[in-house]
């Protein structure tokens, strides 16, 4: 009997950090569905809501939500693939770079569209941002500022568990979307309040250094030491 049970336990042992990785890998999962849903919703209402409004900043801000929705669509193949147990190593570490340099490549495509709509913005069109809608566009931001950096914690926690440079480029996505979240908020309030029509696209050339810093970080692989906490 004492022999039986010494024998059992290396087995134990051996299974044990497979399944602990596959209940990772379901946990990562569980969060890409919950990022891929948001992301869906924030996107549309934030486009919504920008084109009625005429707001550059709930514009810029759906567009991110775009771009976090490719990265979770990418993330979301990539964790189902080695979930079914077919990827080797060589191809999950394939698909992590190159999806990291499509998202990466994307976000200055982002950080473009600001700067050139906030110069049309301020110096041609000098579009007046419709302040009714702005109550929606706060509500949308006070969401994802609280959720967001919740749910890229969660993120980072099994990204380093699992070792995945791609769960970990898509947590910086949701950690940038809180900082965004903040920009959008501070400039619906103070265009709704102090009425200065130019704010919304100042406002907005604020995101640009967020967005760059995630691009480079997508794109080379490596995260800053304060999102990698």
């Amino acid at each position: 009997m004492m022999s039986a049970r010494i024998e059992r336990c290396p087995l134990g042992e051996a299974i044990s950090p497979a399944r602990r990785r596959s209940a990772d890998v379901r946990f990562a999962l569980l969060l890409t569905y919950l990022t891929l849903g948001w992301m869906t919703i924030e996107g549309a209402a934030s486009l919504l809501l920008g084109w009625a409004s005429k707001s550059l900043l709930l514009e810029a801000f759906g567009i991110d939500s775009v771009i976090e929705l490719f990265s979770a669509a990418v993330l979301l193949w990539r964790l189902r693939v080695e979930a079914r147990g077919t990827a080797t190593p060589e191809h999950v570490d394939l698909i992590e770079h190159r999806a990291a340099r499509l998202v990466g490549y994307s976000l200055y495509v982002l950080v473009a569209y600001v700067f050139l709509n906030s110069g049309y913005g301020l110096f041609i069109a000098k579009r007046i941002t419709d302040t009714n809608e702005s109550v929606w566009g706060i509500l949308i931001g006070a969401v994802a500022k609280v959720g967001m950096p919740i749910l890229a914690a969660y993120k980072l926690k099994v990204a380093a568990r699992l070792n995945s440079r791609a769960l970990r480029a898509d947590a910086v996505e949701s950690i940038t979307c809180g900082y965004l979240s903040i920009v959008l908020m501070i400039g619906l309030a103070a265009t709704r309040l102090l009425g200065w029509w130019w704010l919304d696209s100042v406002a907005a050339l604020a995101l640009i250094p967020f967005i760059i810093k995630e691009a480079r970080s997508a794109i080379s692989g490596e995260l800053c030491s304060a999102c990698a906490k």
